[in-house]
């Protein structure tokens, strides 16, 4: 798959079957999007093209938007990978894309710079700015691709279900926002992951027996989810460290048993010992086996995640 960041002057040799979308979690249901826009381009004899942007949307809209992001624009490339597309395109959303009416924007970018010869897209998708307030759709981009020589094709809702609900990246949200880490893998086909660098933390795990590595996620756009401690899988971006991934727990949350109010994440790992200061480290979060709560006593605590602990090992076990 090739990547191409695009600018004025982009311009694609050849013609494409595309698609565009902020396609955050690339989830099952992208996934299948991914597979009719390759399969309508081999039938075709044109490339595959999915057309994504570099910052949500609504970030250059609103100002104040901050976005609870399932993927950052480097995962969402890696995952996008391995749908078996062709070719990414990486739009930079700035006030100047923004501008860009639906008719500019199939014009300028789709057709005069992508080359794009037929377009995927839901009945419902919308793109470009409103023109006076007038509602634009699926027969506006129909009428505008006629035009332009660009064949507009709508897509269904994606029939992928989990738990009989269509897969979106809301629900995928929603899930988490619920603790539900298991439903999120479902709906993703692997694990949600958090990464980040290790950074100074309160130390009071180490007081415990318990010492964790305090993680700063690499975006601050990165969901959480629920606060609570997670059976997690960790991948440590260093080669010299043997036999990854490593098994451990991890807490969200804001450590009420010793009264801090900021919000952390932190990792133990069982069987390490090792300066991780400084390293990057993603997080496959496997269930959660419990919510955050204050206890009576650190004694208390640290009989809790033993008690954790033994709840992850006896999973591994059976």
């Amino acid at each position: 798959m090739n990547i191409i960041r695009y600018n004025d002057h982009c311009a694609l040799p050849g013609g494409s079957v595309a698609t565009i979308g902020f396609f955050d979690g690339v989830h099952l249901g992208h996934q299948w999007l991914m597979r009719q826009v390759v399969e309508k381009a081999h039938s075709r004899h044109l490339s595959s093209m999915a057309i994504t942007f570099d910052r949500h949307p609504r970030q250059v809209i609103h100002a104040s938007y901050v976005p609870q992001l399932l993927t950052t624009l480097d995962q969402r490339l890696l995952l996008l990978a391995h749908t078996g597309i062709d070719l990414v395109v990486v739009l930079p959303f700035d006030q100047q894309m923004a501008s860009l009416s639906a008719r500019e924007f199939m014009d300028e970018v789709l057709s005069r710079h992508l080359h794009v010869e037929a377009l995927l897209i839901g009945y419902d998708h919308h793109f470009g700015r409103r023109q006076d307030n007038a509602s634009e759709g699926f027969s506006d981009y129909e009428r505008y691709g006629s035009e332009m020589g660009i064949d507009v094709i709508g897509m269904p809702h994606s029939p992928i279900l989990y738990d009989g609900q269509a897969v979106s990246s809301s629900a995928i949200r929603r899930y988490l926002s619920a603790g539900n880490v298991v439903a999120a893998a479902g709906c993703l086909s692997r694990h949600y992951t958090i990464t980040g660098t290790v950074t100074e933390g309160f130390r009071q795990g180490r007081l415990m027996g318990f010492p964790t590595a305090n993680i700063a996620p690499e975006s601050i756009n990165t969901m959480l989810p629920a606060a609570g401690v997670y059976e997690i899988l960790c991948e440590v971006a260093d080669p010299s460290i043997p036999s990854q991934p490593l098994r451990g727990m991890l807490n969200i949350g804001t450590l009420p048993t010793f009264q801090r109010h900021q919000l952390s994440v932190e990792a133990h790992l069982f069987n390490f010992s090792g300066d991780l200061y400084g390293k990057t480290l993603t997080l496959s979060l496997l269930r959660r086996l419990r919510s955050e709560r204050r206890f009576t006593s650190v004694e208390a605590l640290a009989r809790q995640l033993s008690a954790d602990k033994a709840s992850i090992l006896s999973h591994e076990a059976e």
